[in-house]
């Protein structure tokens, strides 16, 4: 596999097959993965591997904190931009309408739209659940180097017969987490991130993201 076709074959998988992955394989691409850039070396990726029983237990926790706060505790960064604009805003509702009907919800129904979102909060069924935290006394040059440690691991995984969900939602829960996590006061959580195998008969795993041509954000400055 080469990395445009690893590029292509990575998508966000919302239904996985049960299947408990090799650990050891997990641990050599979480390694490989480091090999990330990032400015001064700060490395600023720090990670928490959920699996086995203490993956069912923070499952649990996390279910009952989602029914007791259906709308998260409060958060600690804006996973979507706070007043989204055009053309962002259309991208971002375009992605939503495409995935709840690409398993037949009808924009009305909220119940159902509820619990497909609730999903996240398993997982997805994966048997791997990777949490991405960031020392928040870090900046911005350090998150973005967050983000592409996230994607030289999301790009490991095709390669290796698995498939992953980047999930922002996990940000909604940062005091449930953290508590289960026994995370420092220092460290934010980031995102979570689903690891498995593909469950290839799920129909929302047919969905596949648009994305604009070229000209639309590359600007090419050659006289």
């Amino acid at each position: 596999m080469t990395i445009e076709d690893a590029l292509h074959a990575r998508k966000s998988v919302r239904a996985f097959l049960p299947d408990p992955i090799d650990m050891d394989l997990l641990r050599h691409l979480l390694a490989v993965a480091a090999r990330a850039p990032s400015g001064g070396n700060v490395q600023p990726w720090q990670l928490h591997v959920l699996t086995g029983p203490a993956l069912a237990r923070f499952r649990e926790a996390i279910a009952a904190r989602v029914a007791e706060l259906p709308r998260g505790e409060e958060p600690q960064y804006p996973v979507y931009p706070l007043e989204p604009v055009s053309p962002y805003a259309e991208r971002i509702a375009g992605i939503g309408e495409a995935l709840y009907g690409q398993i037949g919800i009808d924009r009305a129904d909220r119940p159902a739209r509820r619990a497909q979102f609730a999903r996240n909060f398993t997982f997805f069924g994966a048997p791997v659940g990777l949490m991405c935290c960031i020392d928040r006394r870090l900046g911005p040059a350090q998150w973005a180097e967050l983000g592409m440690y996230l994607q030289s691991l999301m790009l490991l995984l095709p390669e290796n017969g698995l498939a992953s969900c980047p999930q922002g939602c996990w940000a909604m829960y940062p005091e449930t987490v953290g508590r289960f996590l026994d995370l420092p006061d220092h460290a934010m959580l980031f995102a979570g991130l689903s690891i498995g195998r593909e469950d290839p008969a799920a129909p929302i795993n047919a969905l596949a993201s648009s994305r604009v041509p070229l000209d639309a954000f590359a600007h090419f400055h050659e006289a």
